[in-house]
């Protein structure tokens, strides 16, 4: 049983040690930058650090991963939005001290989305939040009443979050009203900790539950379109928590954490393909490729058969939710931010800022922003993979 399982989406995990690489031998590792290190340790070859803000250094035996929120970034205010398990959000400027403060009553268990600049923040005491993203200032609230778990996505005038007990919300972004809300029952058995953030695409908003289920939405008043069960039988583990993705051909692709990777029809939810690759839990497309992260593993699949292309070991450490960067493929692990070369799965650089990484950095330009495990937000400057 992986560090990753949990029951009623409650986190019963540890974390794995600092500084185990398995399964990235030879590659180069950098550790926390405001450690001393010796000139020669740099890794300007592939980034540069601008600043580190400590939001909220780690207290003694808390568990781990701590900080599962991804930051954000208001290019206007040139503010990075970060959530952090006191229960914070923050904005921090270009010279990384914290311009604002904003307290909630719980945890965060995912990041904001900014979007003209007001940060959309998914609180974990069940309350969606909208900022002013410059200075903090609350512009309305949205009571949902249940934990929220995923980055907010703003489409057709809504802003659409889950919640760790299976609902999508839909509120309206002017406002903060109630628009329409979407539920199913979870499953009786362990879960997976997570909720499926949805994708709207044309008026359509796809999303996973934990029952195994994905749904097709209409955007407008929350009317199913289609669903379809991908995890079988059975009362656990059934979680399709990835969100969907989908390809410039409209093909759409989501995971199940028992049954594995499923490419479908974005039109009926009819099956195209699958990879039953259990353990899955992310998913990114690029061009023609797919790339998947989970429980020991990140692969690389062509998308339109999925046939899979390389595959790079964790060894005992999950995969979280990768992102793409100036021709990088960058995977968050429990103990290091990994730099893959997308064509080869090869590992560049392994980088633990302090705790690993859990939250998905969020991609500026060449600018990258990232919150460790030890409760520290930094800015990356990115110089790319040649070759």
């Amino acid at each position: 049983m992986t560090k990753r399982l949990v029951s009623w989406k409650r986190w019963l995990g540890g974390t794995v040690a600092a500084g185990l690489l398995g399964g990235c031998s030879g590659v180069r590792y950098y550790g926390n930058p405001e450690l001393p290190r010796p000139p020669s340790n740099t890794p300007l070859d592939y980034f540069s650090v601008n600043w580190w803000a400590p939001l909220a250094p780690p207290r003694t035996l808390e568990y781990g991963p701590r900080e599962t929120a991804t930051p954000a970034y208001d290019a206007a205010s040139r503010t990075a939005v970060a959530l952090t398990r006191d229960g914070f959000a923050r904005g921090v400027g270009p010279d990384g001290q914290v311009k604002w403060e904003f307290k909630t009553a719980n945890r965060f268990n995912a990041g904001p989305r900014v979007v003209d600049g007001v940060a959309y923040v998914p609180g974990g005491d069940g309350v969606l939040y909208a900022l002013d993203a410059a200075t903090g200032e609350e512009k309305w609230k949205y009571v949902a009443g249940e934990a929220l778990a995923t980055v907010p996505v703003v489409a057709e005038g809504l802003v659409l979050v889950a919640s760790e007990s299976d609902t999508l919300f839909a509120v309206k972004a002017a406002d903060g009203q109630w628009a329409w809300q979407y539920r199913r029952d979870p499953p009786t058995g362990f879960t997976v900790r997570g909720a499926s953030r949805p994708l709207v695409r044309e008026g359509v908003a796809y999303v996973g539950f934990s029952d195994g289920f994905v749904v097709a939405l209409s955007a407008d008043d929350g009317g199913v379109t289609w669903e379809r069960s991908l995890s079988g039988v059975g009362s656990e583990f059934l979680d399709v928590d990835s969100s969907p993705v989908m390809d410039a051909n409209g093909q759409l692709y989501v995971t199940s954490y028992k049954t594995g990777i499923f490419a479908l029809e974005a039109e009926t939810g009819d099956m195209v393909w699958n990879s039953s690759v259990a353990g899955m839990t992310s998913l990114l497309v690029s061009g023609q490729v797919l790339f998947a992260a989970g429980d020991g593993r990140v692969d690389a699949y062509l998308a339109e058969t999925g046939r899979l292309l390389w595959s790079h070991s964790l060894g005992e450490r999950a995969g979280f939710a990768p992102v793409f960067a100036q021709g990088m493929l960058l995977v968050p692990t429990s103990n290091a931010l990994l730099f893959l070369e997308p064509k080869t799965g090869r590992s560049r650089v392994a980088w633990n800022p302090g705790s690993g990484v859990t939250a998905p950095p969020f991609v500026a330009g060449r600018q990258l922003f990232v919150l460790s495990n030890g409760g520290y937000l930094y800015s990356l400057d990115l110089n790319g993979i040649d070759g």
